[in-house]
């Protein structure tokens, strides 16, 4: 079976480019495709890839953001950050919100598609483009990361992250139960028992404290 990918970039030439590159490789599939952060959440909790190519920079919700919100509703969903910079820090609060690695989008293809396959078998390789004390820090964010999410939302049901993933992600509590096809009463009863439990009083303040986590 080859290995199923959902590219999330928004500049149209670079994301048609990636994949026919990928598309040219047998063991590799494209199966979706998304131009921004709300849209990359929409197409991983549809299509459940086996690993997102997300680039860091994307309107509406920006990489950061959509790969917290995939990871807390998919924590085995993989996440391989694209970006231009070397020198980053979004990179790095991308890598603490759950993303395995990233790569240099100037990075040579046969280096690219190594990373990606590398990365598919769980292990963290980043680009060798990148500086050795950015590197470094990126590897200590992945492992700060693990403790993060084993400290911080360890309290709530797979159900209660995924609901407050989604409207960290603006979705309306109508929405939302569309989504997960249950009942707008479901959808506040779960939002009731998120407050209790992150000693919070509001929506507002529960999407705060979420968002501070990271």
């Amino acid at each position: 079976m080859p290995i199923t990918l959902l590219i999330a970039e928004d500049q149209r030439l670079f994301r048609q480019s990636l994949r026919l590159l990928l598309d040219h490789e047998p063991d590799l599939s494209v199966i979706g495709e998304a131009t921004d952060g709300r849209e990359a959440f929409d197409c991983a909790m549809k299509l459940k890839p086996d690993l997102i190519l997300m680039d860091v920079d994307m309107p509406k919700l920006d990489g950061v953001m959509a790969t917290k919100l995939i990871r807390t509703c998919l924590p085995e969903m993989k996440v391989l950050m694209l970006s231009v910079h070397d020198e980053d820090t979004r990179i790095i609060a991308a890598v603490q919100a759950g993303a395995v690695g990233y790569i240099l989008k100037d990075a040579d293809h046969t280096e690219f598609l190594r990373i990606i396959r590398a990365t598919y078998r769980g292990q963290t390789v980043l680009s060798p483009f990148m500086p050795d004390r950015f590197a470094r820090g990126a590897v200590a964010a992945i492992t700060h990361a693990q403790k993060v999410e084993e400290s911080r939302l360890s309290g709530l049901t797979e159900r209660e992250k995924e609901i407050l993933a989604y409207a960290a992600a603006g979705r309306g509590n109508k929405d939302i139960a569309d989504q997960l096809c249950v009942s707008v009463d479901t959808v506040k009863t779960h939002l009731h028992h998120i407050y209790q439990k992150l000693a919070v009083t509001g929506r507002v303040e529960a999407i705060l404290a979420y968002l501070q986590e990271s």
